[in-house]
């Protein structure tokens, strides 16, 4: 099976690099198509839990130093791991996040591993969005995309239409209701969505104004956060309430 530079029309995508490669291996195992191994690389115990879980016999396991240089443009990278793309659905019994227009590949990647570090495991992104199957996303989350759920929706209300029990919490400057003394309501049978908007532009205030509009309170000296510093800190403060809710 011969593979190319990554494009979004194909059916499979890659991960670059050991870690990525392995939390594909260990979490999506049924749709890992090859993995190549750089010949200079030499970690015994990376390499025996490949074997261990994709025998050869299963998952064609091959070394080939030129394909690298052409899918990659990092020098560090000497695992790479191709996989057929799959679709997942969020769950409706559980937190979500929501990404309005994400447009920066790393910062995706590194919003996804965020949310999944703070328990979040299912993740809404409306469109026109970052492409989550791209490489740089997933070298970005370091491969916890393979362990979240990730769902498209063309607009807000086909995504409220869909999960009908979840309130939103839309975070954004335009309030003065603050993260720090805010309370989220964990009322049985309820669930919550944390909005996000555009690293740029954030949430389109006409939209989310209804849907609890909650900010972080910094410093006067700057004017936002980025957006991944934002949901981390977010997602921190709602894990904790949670937590501290049970």
């Amino acid at each position: 099976m011969e593979f190319s530079k990554y494009k979004k029309i194909y059916d499979y995508s890659y991960t670059l690099g050991a870690f990525p490669t392995l939390e594909l291996i260990n979490n999506k195992t049924e749709n890992v198509l090859k993995i190549l191994i750089n010949s200079s690389f030499k970690n015994e115990e990376v390499l025996n839990n490949i074997f261990i879980k994709l025998p050869k016999e299963k998952v064609e396991i091959t070394s080939s130093n030129k394909i690298f240089n052409i899918l990659s443009d990092k020098e560090n990278v000497f695992i790479i791991g191709f996989f057929k793309k799959y679709h997942t659905n969020l769950d409706i019994n559980d937190d979500h996040i929501l990404l309005d227009n994400p447009s920066n590949m790393g910062n995706l990647g590194t919003m996804i591993r965020s949310s999944l570090g703070f328990n979040i495991k299912n993740i809404a992104i409306i469109t026109p969005g970052v492409d989550y199957f791209d490489p740089k996303v997933i070298r970005s989350s370091m491969g916890s995309i393979f362990s979240v759920n990730i769902e498209y929706f063309d607009s807000l209300k086909e995504y409220k239409e869909k999960y009908i029990n979840h309130i939103i919490y839309s975070f954004m400057l335009q309030t003065d209701k603050y993260l720090d003394n805010y309370k989220f309501n964990f009322k049985k049978d309820l669930y919550s969505t944390l909005a996000f908007g555009n690293e740029a532009t954030g949430l389109n205030y006409d939209l989310y104004k209804n849907e609890n509009p909650i900010k972080i309170n910094i410093s006067p000296k700057i004017d936002s956060l980025n957006i991944t510093n934002a949901l981390t800190i977010a997602t921190y403060e709602f894990d904790k309430q949670k937590r501290n809710n049970k």
